[in-house]
């Protein structure tokens, strides 16, 4: 930021009329050339193809925490975090394909925010959602290409805000309910996290949510409760930040085109009505122009036949 004049951040090119009650996930899919998303609570999948403006829902048998494309979708097309566990799923056809269930049995724990790695492993961590005894947390897991799946992070309030590094060697992590941005060393081959360093920490009212890095290495954060995205610079300092019309930004992702789009997902739960008034286009997808910075298309997860 210069002078308090975004310099990266352009014009506001475009509102999605969603009126989602959780936006969260937003990718970009450059096959399709679309901008896809989920609703949270609704259970709902959201796809909005740039160039025909067609936009469609897709209603899922569960809530759904987080979702990635698969390389191979002969059977299935998303590897899906719905609340209660991972699943293989295909939106044309509706078949599922539980991979793991870990945390089926903690009472008020779910599924949060997923992503894939630069190797294609999904990646998805759990939230406490309602507090049943001391002592409950979330968790962290890695689904590889056996799809087998590993328990990776532990004592967790809401896992959040995963994302890579360009070259894959950085893995950025949230924890919403504990204002903090962590990063680790993550190596590849061994699919080991070390070097856990405190990347950046959020005000009492700001929560770190969705996440994603553009091609420069910078990391862009959705910040709950704050109308804001930021943009950090590797060092963990704020250098861009954009102010939304909405309360609660919640996820990032950068595509278009070009890959150069900042499209952005916002939420309307637990809004007062004063809220709602004063914000009524809380819950909308809004997608800004960017300049001279570009996107990662996301790796598709990788699995191996069965």
């Amino acid at each position: 930021m210069t002078n308090g004049i975004n310099t990266c951040i352009g014009e506001l090119l475009h509102i999605i009329p969603s009126q989602n009650e959780l936006g969260e996930n937003a990718l970009w899919h450059p096959q399709h050339q679309a901008i896809y998303w989920i609703d949270i609570m609704r259970g709902q999948l959201h796809r909005y193809c740039v160039s025909s403006k067609e936009y469609d829902t897709f209603t899922l048998p569960h809530r759904i925490g987080s979702f990635s494309f698969l390389a191979d979708s002969t059977n299935f097309d998303i590897i899906v975090a719905f609340e209660q566990g991972v699943a293989l799923y295909h939106l044309g056809t509706q078949a599922l394909h539980w991979v793991s269930q870990p945390e089926a049995t903690v009472l008020g724990n779910r599924f949060n925010d997923g992503r894939t790695d630069r190797n294609g492993n999904f990646w998805a961590g759990t939230m406490v959602e309602t507090q049943h005894y001391d002592g409950q947390y979330g968790h962290l897991y890695r689904i590889d290409s056996h799809q087998q799946c590993h328990k990776i992070l532990d004592d967790i309030l809401i896992s959040n805000g995963l994302c890579w590094s360009p070259d894959g060697s950085i893995m950025y992590h949230a924890d919403s309910e504990r204002h903090c941005i962590n990063q680790y060393h993550y190596d590849e081959k061994h699919h080991t996290l070390s070097d856990k360093t405190l990347f950046a920490t959020t005000k009492t009212q700001v929560f770190p949510d969705g996440s994603t890095v553009d091609a420069q290495g910078y990391m862009w954060n959705a910040q709950w409760g704050d109308h804001s995205v930021v943009r950090y610079h590797p060092n963990g300092k704020i250098v861009e930040k954009l102010i939304l019309p909405a309360v609660q930004p919640s996820s990032v992702a950068i595509g278009g085109p070009d890959l150069d789009w900042l499209i952005v997902t916002t939420s309307r739960v637990q809004l007062t009505q004063q809220q709602l008034i004063d914000y009524p286009l809380s819950g909308n997808v809004f997608i800004y122009q960017l300049h001279k910075v570009t996107g990662i298309v996301d790796t598709p997860c990788r699995l191996n036949a069965h």
